[in-house]
């Protein structure tokens, strides 16, 4: 049986090869996902959902100026994968000192296996860590831990014959009082329908009040990833997961209703056997390459050059070259949050446009934050009519903003670039602006 990731790009390869994008075209491409999602174990809600979502921006929502119907669409399909995963990578976030991760997950997950890496991971970020073996079904399990983090400077703490809570307390107590900075507790793996342990892993929660619940599933068990989350999360509120067996052909849709079954976000994945094979979970990566999508970026980059939005009255104001230097860096950096300034400008139909020099863009890039300073320690009047700037001007506003008078002298010289560059492209405005001269 192929992988979502074949699937998923057979569906994208169809809808791209597709001579034009129309109403049946789309139809057909969401259909082909949810097939796709479905085969992968994907949960039948959640794959409505997905479908709802494409559905409904497809056909509503207008592509930006110069990009194609086709690139929207595959944009529409990319960004609802990633939301759902969690648009920005995944992050480490240690609030408290100590900070207590109790790691719950089904029999035979590589529980235990992930506990050592995440351990090894912390330890290498400079973090203080300990480990506490509150497994007391598996014989064996204090055992393989002190032996994956045999020689790592990582702590495991465990009693025998006494119950799983009082081990779990006791261990928070002792690192607690020798001032470590991060608690991982392991706990016995267990199914979803066994009751006296999911009634323990309630009392553990209850006892030791972690700061968060770290859920470890399996990436090859499909669908019943996500009902046993939800048991999981029903117990004790799971606020992250970790996905193992990542390297391997996992059809990897359970992780897709893992995540919308709690609500939580992936933090981890396991992509190999050995400690080190462990990595922060990047959604956008992850589902750039289950979409086979490897210039997903640089589309994106030409959609958001596209999307950049000038209210009409700025825009006439900047044809006319009548904008202020307070205007220009406040520009600058808003456009500077798009990308490289070159490769906005490279992208402008601007005729008949002096073409800035590399070093010049570079240099605004570079000076942006230095340039703000220097707009701050101007009076009103200084802000609005530059020319009005003499040495001594020059020298107090230096002074003021901490650079030198060179730097002040830069930012001037800059301004006036753009204000010419602006002027040279009264010529053809309708070219620059076609919104705003529709009707003449």
């Amino acid at each position: 049986m192929p992988s979502l990731s074949e699937m998923l790009r057979k569906a994208l390869s169809k809808f791209t090869s597709a001579s034009s994008v129309d109403k049946r075209v789309v139809e057909e491409l969401i259909r082909d996902l949810q097939r796709a999602l479905l085969m992968a174990d994907v949960n039948v809600e959640l794959v409505k959902k997905l479908s709802d979502n494409i559905r409904e921006r497809a056909f509503l929502e207008r592509a930006p100026p110069g990009i194609s119907r086709k690139d929207h669409v595959l944009k529409v399909v990319y960004e609802e994968l990633v939301k759902l995963l969690g648009e920005g990578p995944a992050r480490i976030e240690i609030k408290k000192k100590p900070y207590v991760i109790m790691m719950v997950g089904i029999q035979g997950t590589g529980k235990t296996t992930s506990i050592a890496k995440i351990a090894n991971y912390l330890k290498k970020m400079g973090y203080r860590v300990g480990v506490v073996c509150a497994d007391t079904y598996r014989p064996g399990a204090y055992e393989q831990l002190k032996q994956l983090l045999n020689g790592r400077d990582i702590t495991v703490f465990y009693l025998e014959d006494v119950d799983a809570v009082k081990i779990a307390r006791e261990g928070v107590k002792y690192f607690e009082s020798n001032g470590f900075d991060v608690i991982l507790i392991d706990t016995a793996g267990r199914h979803k329908s066994q009751e006296a342990l999911m009634e323990e892993m309630r009392m553990l929660q209850e006892g030791i009040r972690p700061d968060e619940v770290m859920l470890i599933i399996d990436a090859t068990i499909g669908q019943m990833a996500g009902a046993h989350a939800k048991a999981f999360h029903q117990v004790a509120p799971v606020g992250s997961i970790v996905l193992t067996k990542m390297d391997t052909s996992a059809r990897g849709g359970g992780a897709l209703s893992a995540v919308a079954e709690t609500g939580a976000k992936i933090k981890f994945i396991g992509t190999g056997e050995k400690l080190d094979d462990v990595e922060l979970f990047n959604p956008k990566g992850y589902v750039g390459r289950l979409l086979g999508l490897g210039d997903i970026e640089g589309l994106l980059e030409r959609i958001r050059i596209a999307e950049i939005e000038v209210s009409e009255e700025k825009a006439r104001e900047f044809l006319r070259g009548e904008f202020t230097l307070e205007d220009f860096v406040k520009q600058l950096r808003e456009v500077r949050k798009m990308g490289p300034l070159s490769k906005l400008l490279s992208k402008l139909p601007i005729p008949s446009m002096p073409e800035l020099p590399s070093d010049a863009l570079r240099e605004a890039e570079e000076k942006i934050e230095k340039w703000s300073a220097i707009i701050q320690s101007m009076t009103v009047e200084e802000r609005s009519d530059p020319s009005i700037l003499n040495a001594s001007r020059v020298r107090r506003i230096a002074r003021g903003a901490g650079v030198s008078e060179k730097d002040v002298k830069d930012l001037i010289r800059q301004y006036k670039l753009m204000k010419k560059l602006m002027k040279a492209a009264k010529r053809a405005p309708q070219r620059l602006f076609p919104k705003l001269y529709k009707s003449g």
